[in-house]
C-alpha cells in the first residue's frame, strides 16, 4: 500500500518472516512457472475497491490463468466490496481496448466482490487458458444491501491515494478525467479524487454552474488550492470540491462529464481533448473502455450526446451478473 499507481514495485521479503516476496506489478504481472513451482495452492487475499480501472481485479485474473496453467488450485478469500453490490455503472468494456486497466466486459463500477468476480471469469470462459480449479471463501454475515460502513470493520488504504473508505466513489467521479492529466483530480493534494481544478478556472463560477444542474445526491463547492505534486504542481487553481449526498441516488461516472460540459461553456478555447497528448487520450479511452465516448462528447460537449454511450451493455451485463452472485 506504499507504492504509487504506476510505480513498479521490486521483489524482496517480508520484514518480519524473511518469507520472500514476488512482485506482480513490475516487469512480470503474471505469475510465472518458476515463481509456482514447489507451491501446493494460489491464494488471493487483497481488498479490491470495485472499480474496474483499479488493477487488482486485473493481477486477479492474471494470477488464476497462472494456476490454471500449472494445475494449481485458485483460493479467493472473499472481501466487501466498499463500491457495494448494488452500485454498477458504466458502460462495459469494449474487448479492442483491452489493457491492465480494463481486463474483461465488465463496467465501470461492477457491484460484484472479488469472489463472485473470480466464479464470473471462471465459468465465463474469460482466461486465456480454460478453467482454474477455483475455491471461494466465502464471507459470512454479509448481504447485497449491507454497505462496507455497516460491517463495523477498518477500512485500511488499499493504496496511497485510496485512504478512506468513500475514496472509491469519488475516484469512479472523476477518475477516468485525471487520465487527461489537463485537471486536477485531488491526486497530489489532501482530497485524491474529490475535486477537478485548473489554474484558469474561477472557482466560484465553475461551482455554480455545477449546482444549477441539479445533480441527484451530489453538490459542490468552490474550491482553491496549490497540489504538492501531479498535475499542476506549485500552481494556484481552482475549481469545485465533490460532496456525494445520496450514494443510492448519485450517478457518479457522468459527474467528470459534466464538469467538462460546464468548463466548455466557461472556457470554450480550453479545449482538454486538444491540450492532451496521444498517450494521455489513450489511457482516457483504455480507462473508459471504447472511445466512443471521447469522439462523441467532444463534438458538442453535451452529456446528452453521450447518455446512451455510458451504459452501452449495462442490461445485457445486470442480467448475467446474477448468476454469480454468493450473497443475497
Amino acid at each position: 500500500g506504499s507504492i504509487s499507481a504506476g510505480k513498479k514495485v521490486i521483489n524482496g521479503n517480508d520484514s518480519i518472516s524473511g518469507i520472500p516476496i514476488t512482485s506482480l506489478y513490475g516487469k512480470t504481472r503474471k505469475p510465472s512457472k518458476a515463481m509456482l513451482e514447489n507451491l501446493d495452492i494460489l491464494v488471493f487475499d487483497v481488498q479490491d475497491i470495485g472499480i474496474r480501472s483499479y488493477t487488482y481485479i486485473s493481477t486477479m485474473g492474471l494470477a488464476m490463468e497462472a494456476a490454471a496453467d500449472q494445475g494449481l488450485e485458485f483460493m479467493v478469500l472473499d472481501r466487501p466490496n466498499p463500491m457495494g453490490l448494488n452500485k454498477i455503472e458504466g458502460n462495459v468494456l469494449d474487448m479492442r481496448f483491452k489493457s491492465f486497466i480494463g481486463q474483461y466486459p465488465i463496467p465501470y463500477v461492477y457491484g460484484l466482490t472479488c469472489g463472485e468476480l473470480a466464479k464470473m471469469i471462471n465459468e465465463r470462459g474469460w482466461l486465456g487458458t480454460g478453467k482454474c480449479d477455483l475455491r471461494i471463501i466465502k464471507m459470512k454475515n454479509i448481504g447485497r444491501d449491507q454497505g462496507y460502513d455497516k460491517l463495523g470493520i477498518r477500512w485500511v488504504p488499499t493504496s496511497p491515494h485510496v485512504p478512506v473508505i468513500s475514496t472509491p466513489m469519488y475516484m469512479a467521479a472523476t477518475g477516468i478525467l485525471g487520465e487527461l492529466g489537463i485537471f486536477s483530480n485531488g491526486v497530489g493534494y489532501t482530497t485524491p479524487f474529490m475535486t477537478m481544478a485548473a489554474p484558469w478556472v474561477n472557482a466560484e463560477d465553475i461551482a455554480e454552474k455545477m449546482n444549477s444542474l441539479g445533480l441527484q445526491g451530489v453538490i459542490f463547492r468552490p474550491v482553491k488550492y496549490k497540489p504538492y505534486y501531479a498535475a499542476h504542481k506549485g500552481d494556484e487553481i481552482g475549481g469545485v470540491q465533490i460532496y456525494v449526498t445520496d450514494r443510492e441516488k448519485v450517478d457518479l461516472i457522468p459527474i467528470q462529464f459534466y464538469f467538462l460540459q460546464e468548463h466548455h461553456s466557461l472556457y470554450p478555447d480550453k479545449d482538454p481533448f486538444e491540450m492532451a497528448t496521444d498517450q494521455q487520450l489513450q489511457m482516457f479511452d483504455k480507462a473508459l473502455g471504447t472511445d466512443n465516448i471521447r469522439k462523441n462528447f467532444s463534438k458538442n460537449f453535451k452529456v446528452s450526446d453521450i447518455q446512451d454511450d455510458l451504459v452501452i451493455g449495462l442490461d445485457d451485463y445486470r442480467a448475467f451478473a446474477s448468476q454469480y452472485h454468493l450473497y443475497d
